[in-house]
């Protein structure tokens, strides 16, 4: 959220289910709120975003890019400022039904309150980005900031909106002038041009004076439906703190509400990271699910909502994490997603192993889930193979940050925690039964002295750098492609294609993605 940090390395590990994480490159520098997106149809293709310090640049939104499921990866893309001194905040990650992707994010400067939530679209999976579009501007509505935590949400639907790419957000921490308001902003045209904002609480359903940030979490159903949720306390409403359901079968035209959950038992601890999450089953577009954390038990748990009727009715709450219920252990940072055929996971932080009660614990990353058609969750499972330390930077807001994707029966998931005293961003792939996939470092800057030249080519690629191992070829689907070798360092393209490959060269230090174009 929008805030300056102060440190930047970023990562993938290999590990095995009885491996410990490792820190590849032993940085000390910050990287955090990582977003993960997978390509709907190509399940190989990965992309994270997040925010990493630029010595000189404060922070700036960078992408790493892979084809081949986390085998290797792209090098680092920094997103340009649109003003020089300005800082990057809350990257958020969407693909359309044509293949584009789109990056939204926070580019402002907090001194002077200037700037605005900015999109760019990318043509080919993320490696190259096209020039950023205003979204909404910080001083959209007199008197507030509404640009912060920018959520993206797109209609791939074949219904009447599709394609439309909403945006939602809330008001900047510091803000007095109330009441408070979600916002929504909406494009019909790829993201170039913008629809004037609107408000997504109304009259009977206002977010209210005393939720200074009332973010919405947004989502659209398969049929093309828009939903977000966002809390409301207004007592002359409702005596409960609640969350609101705001819909519109009409692209935003108009917006109805419904309650979603209403308990005086949200978590009282000001450090807990308390965001929600609300999805959409692809297999079913009148079943939404939604994740929060709440003490209804007397300390911070997981549960799960959900309902089955388009937000008319919702399920009683479903504690998630399977640890003893009240033992004084907070959960918190929740995150959840359903796999295309309705199988669903929900994953965490976790404190259930550490001897302290509070948000200071130590930590892991745990998850659950449930297969498509169950009433209840399979046992709970560890993604991180080790218990992290708490550091004071992570009482800072945002510092700490999950995504989880669930595709084909896999789950892709990345985090940040401190390790060694440094904020970082981990990714790993896991089956539903908690046994790790082969992972693979999302390679450091030290690979990077690996070239390949000429760049377009029509006839060879040659491979300059030291400790080469091996390389490959895959298109930019993800297909592996044969080619030929006419020395150790050079390979014969001249059979291939024009169009856009990359060549995995793996090396002693790690593997790295490199793009090329043949003409």
């Amino acid at each position: 959220m929008l805030r300056l940090f102060s440190t930047i390395f970023v990562f993938c590990f290999a590990l095995n289910a009885y491996n410990q994480n490792q820190n590849i490159s032993q940085g000390n520098i910050f990287d955090g709120e990582p977003y993960l997106v997978i390509n709907p149809n190509n399940s190989q293709h990965m992309v994270i975003a997040w925010m990493g310090f630029t010595v000189g640049n404060q922070i700036s939104i960078r992408t790493r890019v892979t084809f081949d499921a986390g085998e290797s990866w792209s090098p680092i893309e920094t997103i340009p400022h649109a003003v020089v001194g300005f800082t990057s905040a809350d990257p958020c990650l969407a693909f359309n039904n044509d293949g584009y992707l789109y990056l939204s994010y926070i580019d402002y400067n907090s001194t002077t309150f200037s700037g605005a939530v900015r999109i760019r679209k990318s043509i080919d999976g993320g490696l190259s980005w096209e020039n950023s579009i205003e979204v909404i501007s910080v001083s959209a509505d007199p008197g507030k900031r509404c640009i912060d935590r920018p959520w993206m949400a797109i209609d791939n639907s074949n219904g009447p909106n599709q394609g439309t790419i909403y945006i939602t957000t809330m008001n900047a921490k510091g803000v007095t002038n109330t009441p408070f308001n979600p916002y929504l902003s909406r494009s019909h045209d790829y993201g170039q041009t913008w629809e004037p904002w609107r408000y997504l609480d109304s009259l009977y359903y206002l977010a209210g004076d005393l939720i200074a940030q009332p973010m919405p979490f947004p989502v659209v159903t398969s049929s093309g439906e828009f939903h977000a949720v966002y809390p409301s306390y207004v007592p002359t409403q409702n005596i409960f703190p609640r969350y609101i359901l705001a819909s519109s079968e009409t692209g935003g035209i108009s917006v109805y509400h419904q309650q979603v959950y209403a308990g005086n038992n949200s978590l009282n601890d000001t450090l807990a990271k308390k965001g929600y999450v609300l999805i959409s089953d692809p297999s079913s577009s009148d079943h939404l699910g939604f994740v929060f954390i709440a003490d209804i038990y007397g300390d911070g748990d997981v549960f799960f909502i959900e309902t089955y009727n388009n937000g008319d009715t919702w399920s009683l709450p479903y504690r998630v994490n399977d640890d003893p219920v009240g033992n004084n252990r907070m959960q918190d940072m929740v995150w959840a997603d359903f796999d295309y055929d309705g199988d669903l996971v929900v994953s965490w932080r976790d404190r259930r192993n550490s001897v302290d009660t509070s948000y200071s614990a130590a930590t892991e990353i745990w998850a659950a889930v449930r297969e498509e058609g169950s009433s209840t969750f399979l046992p709970n499972f560890q993604i991180s193979t080790m218990q992290v330390q708490h550091n004071d930077v992570l009482n800072e807001s945002g510092n700490d940050f999950m995504c989880v994707k669930y595709f084909d029966d896999t789950l892709s998931t990345c985090w940040g925690d401190v390790r060694d005293g440094s904020m970082n961003i981990w990714f790993q792939r896991i089956l539903p039964n908690g046994e790790h996939v082969s992972i693979h470092q999302i390679s450091s800057e030290s690979l990077f002295g690996i070239e390949i030249y000429p760049n377009p080519t029509s006839t060879s690629i040659s491979i300059s750098g030291e400790n080469v191992l091996s390389y490959s070829v895959v298109d930019i689907n993800g297909k592996l492609i044969p080619v030929n070798a006419v020395n150790n360092n050079k390979l014969d393209v001249s059979q291939l294609a024009p169009g856009i490959y990359f060549l995995s060269i793996q090396t002693s230090n790690g593997t790295v993605q490199k793009k090329f174009v043949v003409e």
